[in-house]
């Protein structure tokens, strides 16, 4: 029982417990938003992922219902998805829009400009460029997302941002095709293999050249502690 504990004993496990979530504490920071991350585990990274997608939800959940009151007749849009799209959106997006703009210019800032680009693209994911049409849900979702890619792809585990970027596009696709809230599809309709060829090919490219960027910078890190 912690009365029959010397006090010292005690102020110790306090200072333990208080201590206990001080990179979560530090890392969930706005200030923080655009630093490596302080740990780098997968149980680590998967927190930041949760916490950043969790902000998401929120977000497109009140900006949705905010755009229906100041919009006359606005309706999300619900256009029809492919499996394959969304999944190869998971490396195709991520190298594209922040590991190759990291690999290459070696600046945060770049790709907060890049992402910044990426997640505007998804307010046009939609038919039409009528004001009560366009994925405004979709964007909101996506801009504290665009955090979580910059700081994984910073902190070196871009891997990890490509993964479970496709992971979490398949399980969101799972849930909406099955609840009848997305209109889905395998394939693009009546592109089938052009699609599929056309998807592995870009999304091979563009990781091969991430590696090779990733490469190019690894060496000049080397050599610049090295000197």
């Amino acid at each position: 029982m912690s009365f029959l504990l010397p006090k010292d004993s005690t102020r110790q496990e306090q200072g333990l417990s208080e201590h206990k979530y001080t990179n979560e504490r530090v890392d969930f920071n706005p200030r923080s938003w655009l630093s490596r991350y302080r740990k780098t585990s997968i149980p680590y990274l998967l927190k930041m992922l949760l916490f950043y997608h969790g902000i998401g939800l929120l977000l497109m959940t009140a900006g949705t219902f905010a755009v229906g009151q100041l919009v006359p007749g606005y309706e999300e849009p619900n256009i029809i998805h492919s499996l394959l799209s969304v999944i190869f959106a998971g490396p195709t997006e991520e190298t594209l829009f922040f590991g190759i703009p990291f690999y290459l210019f070696g600046s945060h800032y770049a790709v907060l400009i890049t992402g910044a680009i990426w997640a505007t693209f998804h307010v046009f994911n939609t038919n039409t460029l009528d004001i009560s049409h366009l994925a405004f849900g979709n964007w909101l979702f996506v801009v504290p997302s665009l955090f979580f890619s910059l700081r994984t792809w910073i902190s070196g585990k871009g891997w990890f941002a490509i993964v479970t970027h496709s992971a979490w596009n398949g399980i969101f696709y799972m849930i909406g095709c099955s609840s009848g809230e997305t209109r889905c599809a395998l394939l693009d309709t009546g592109q089938e293999m052009t699609s599929l060829a056309s998807g592995v090919v870009v999304a091979a490219a563009l990781v091969a050249i991430t590696y090779m960027l990733y490469k190019r910078h690894e060496e000049k890190e080397r050599k610049r502690l090295a000197a």
